[in-house]
């Protein structure tokens, strides 16, 4: 039988498979794989029909994985739908990381991770979503790298902490400590970073620590060299900030608020007080320095002065106190001499008893307009 390229397979494999479809979209022709592209026939046939996988998923999954039979994958299969995961899940890893499909023994490389998670206090709906979001984790030795990684982590952060670090980057137990982590670590603690900011950073953001010692210790010091003290809790969420955005989102960011007229020393002191302000999506900035300086006709720099309100909701928090606000300044009744932060970022019985019943006498629609705001927020 004459071979066919990838490309060709790939697309005869798409247009049968869209034909099969218009007349039965619950089956997919298995008579084409083994006529048109038999190195991939079975095993593409399979993903597709048993693990939920587009034909082009499946394809692209089948350079990692070859079955004759189904049986092992099967075995796999049975396995995790024993252990509560559903169809969506089996599927993510199957597109994920195909080779766990041809696992010779599950009984013996799979059940006894899985069992190690749940000695852990570990529960099934956490553990079928940690393995379905990074399938890897079962790949790895449970003797050479998941137990001791476990171990360590769990004797800094403890079992309610590490769940935490794992369930936002479960990958965090495929590091070897010793090269990464550890020294990171040890090298905030040389800045005077105590230990519960410590706990609290690797806990919520582990993702965080996951860079090289050089490359760490320089972003240490620029956060330094910034004006946050080690001592705050800003200075491990600046870090956090540092290392997660790249060095041309970073400037993107610094642009717009150089372009709202921010000076350097008003970016770094905005940044200092408030670190999210850099990883906030352009648009969400854009779209509060635009009603708090055209709407609300305040200078921008009183926003360097309290970065946190960018941070607050538009819809739920900024755009319905604006629209409160905006009136009873038209009308006199407050002044620009309040603090922004006192406006946005008191809680909202306060601000309802202040700014908006306060005023009824004067002001009787406002509470309307408010609710009205909050209605079309929700």
């Amino acid at each position: 039988m004459m071979r066919i390229s990838l490309c060709k397979a790939k697309s005869h494999l798409s247009c049968t498979y869209n034909l099969c479809s218009l007349i039965n979209p619950s089956i997919v022709s298995l008579r084409y794989f083994s006529s048109n592209a038999n190195e991939y026939s079975f095993t593409v046939s399979y993903l597709i029909n048993s693990c939920g996988l587009s034909p082009e998923s499946a394809l692209s999954a089948s350079k990692y994985v070859h079955f004759e039979t189904p049986d092992k994958p099967n075995s796999v299969i049975d396995l995790f739908k024993n252990h509560g995961f559903s169809k969506s899940q089996i599927s993510l890893i199957a597109k994920r990381h195909p080779p766990l499909l041809s696992s010779t023994d599950p009984e013996r490389f799979l059940l006894r991770k899985i069992e190690f998670f749940y000695s852990k206090g570990m529960s099934k709906i956490d553990l079928a979503k940690i393995v379905s979001s990074y399938p890897v984790i079962l790949s790895h030795s449970l003797n050479d790298r998941i137990s001791p990684n476990f171990e360590y982590y769990e004797g800094l952060l403890g079992s309610d902490d590490l769940l935490m670090s794992i369930k936002r980057f479960p990958s965090i137990l495929a590091y070897n400590p010793q090269s990464c982590i550890e020294p990171n670590i040890r090298l905030l603690r040389e800045y005077g970073v105590s230990e519960p900011k410590i706990r609290y950073l690797l806990s919520r953001q582990p993702r965080t620590f996951i860079k090289r010692p050089d490359v760490f210790k320089e972003v240490v010091e620029e956060v330094k060299e910034m004006g946050v003290s080690p001592i705050r809790f800003n200075f491990i969420m600046a870090i956090h900030a540092k290392t997660t955005i790249s060095k041309s989102t970073w400037e993107k960011k610094l642009d717009i608020y150089r372009r709202w007229g921010w000076s350097e020393e008003e970016i770094s002191l905005a940044f200092a007080r408030f670190p999210w302000c850099m990883m906030l999506s352009e648009d969400k900035i854009m779209a509060a320095m635009e009603i708090f300086v055209n709407k609300l006709d305040w200078d921008s720099k009183l926003i360097a002065r309290c970065p946190s309100v960018l941070g607050l909701s538009l819809k739920k928090r900024i755009a319905p106190r604006c629209s409160v606000l905006r009136f009873l300044l038209l009308k006199g009744l407050i002044d620009r001499s309040m603090s922004i932060g006192t406006l946005f970022v008191c809680p909202e019985e306060l601000f309802l008893r202040k700014y908006v019943v306060r005023y009824e006498e004067e002001a009787p629609h406002l509470l309307k307009l408010y609710r009205e705001q909050m209605d079309l927020s929700n």
